[in-house]
């Protein structure tokens, strides 16, 4: 009896600091029927349905996770994400990373398409798929999505240790020319 205290305790504790770090293993099908409120915008399989919406399918659980708790918390801002992300619980945030990262993205260079830009590659590999799990897959996503991010990673309005200084630096037709570079990659999400 006198260990199983020490180890119920334990077993406490860490999942209080799993709760903590946002590293609450996820259930995805309990994700897919939250993913629901998520459909509009992101589609159920994370396959963005308006153009300012990012393609989420694929992410790994970490950046979903993070990206969530940044937008409750307020160290991330969208008049639309920032409502729907300060209504979930830390479990069901766990629940839809679960989900979304369950999803496989795979990206397909066009035959004709010039090398990745050169910026980019580092993190977002040659193809638009990240290469880390903070790294977004760019695979894909819409022009305006990416032209509105840099350009917000370049005013300060969103900030990020990597891109908050690689954004800085960028001209309006390089964000652009980024931009339509990962829009012209294929994206396909299967469900699992």
């Amino acid at each position: 009896m006198r260990l199983l205290t020490p180890l119920a305790l334990g077993a406490v504790l860490c999942a209080g600091a799993t709760l903590a770090n946002g590293d609450l293993p996820g259930d995805p099908v309990s994700g897919k029927r939250l993913a629901g409120q998520c459909r509009t915008c992101h589609g159920i399989d994370g396959y963005a349905k308006i153009p300012v919406a990012p393609h989420i399918g694929g992410e790994t659980a970490g950046y979903i996770t993070r990206q969530l708790t940044a937008f409750r918390g307020g160290t991330r801002v969208n008049e639309m994400m920032s409502v729907v992300a300060a209504g979930l619980t830390d479990p069901q945030i766990a629940d839809l990373a679960a989900w979304y990262a369950s999803q496989q993205a795979t990206a397909t260079l066009l035959a004709e398409a010039a090398a990745a830009p050169p910026l980019c590659v580092t993190c977002h590999g040659a193809d638009g798929i990240g290469r880390t799990g903070d790294v977004p897959n760019l695979a894909g996503e819409s022009n305006i999505y990416i032209d509105t991010q840099l350009k917000a990673f370049r005013s300060g309005k969103r900030v990020h240790e990597v891109m908050t200084t690689i954004a800085a630096d960028l001209s309006d037709d390089e964000i652009r020319a980024a931009a339509d570079w990962y829009a012209a990659v294929r994206l396909t999400i299967t469900p699992p």
